[in-house]
């Protein structure tokens, strides 16, 4: 049975993240994904294919993975270990909608051949690698070279204000 024709009985459909650093924005996705068909399954990157992408996720896979599986909604967690997997992943959970966030959009137009590609917008003012990038300046090498930059602008504006 084609997609075409289980439109009428169910709609399932899926989208991979790495979801590391869980937030309001992953949250918000899983919901409007949940209410777009009555089966969601979400592929959650492995912590090698991450490696492979040059990203390191802060949480391990097994943890992201239960986070994202005991949300409701979630019919389905399974692993994203490869590009070349979602066609194979599209065809094995007749999935009728392939959904990932517009910051990849015209990425996985070829998937339409084996179901409907959308594009969601991302949650504006939140990610997880604006987190880290928050998370880094709190390591102490980091509050080191904080403390100094604070330091200078002191004294910088220590001197404009013997100037006036």
């Amino acid at each position: 049975m084609s997609a075409d024709e289980r439109r009428g009985e169910s709609r399932t459909v899926l989208t991979y993240g790495t979801f590391d650093l869980f937030h309001i924005g992953h949250l918000r996705l899983i919901e409007r994904l949940a209410k777009l068909g009555d089966r969601l399954i979400v592929g959650v990157s492995t912590d090698e294919f991450n490696a492979g992408k040059g990203k390191r996720s802060v949480v391990s896979y097994e943890d992201r993975a239960a986070i994202v599986s005991a949300i409701r909604g979630v019919d389905l967690v399974l692993p994203e270990e490869s590009w070349e997997q979602k066609a194979d992943d599209i065809e094995k959970y007749d999935v009728d909608l392939f959904v990932m966030g517009d910051d990849w959009r015209g990425k996985f137009d070829h998937l339409e051949e084996h179901c409907e590609v959308l594009y969601l917008p991302r949650t504006v003012g939140v990610s997880s690698t604006e987190i880290k990038q928050m998370l880094t300046a709190l390591d102490p090498v980091h509050l080191d070279e904080l403390q100094s930059a604070v330091t200078v602008l002191t004294k910088l504006l220590t001197h404009y204000r013997d100037l006036t």
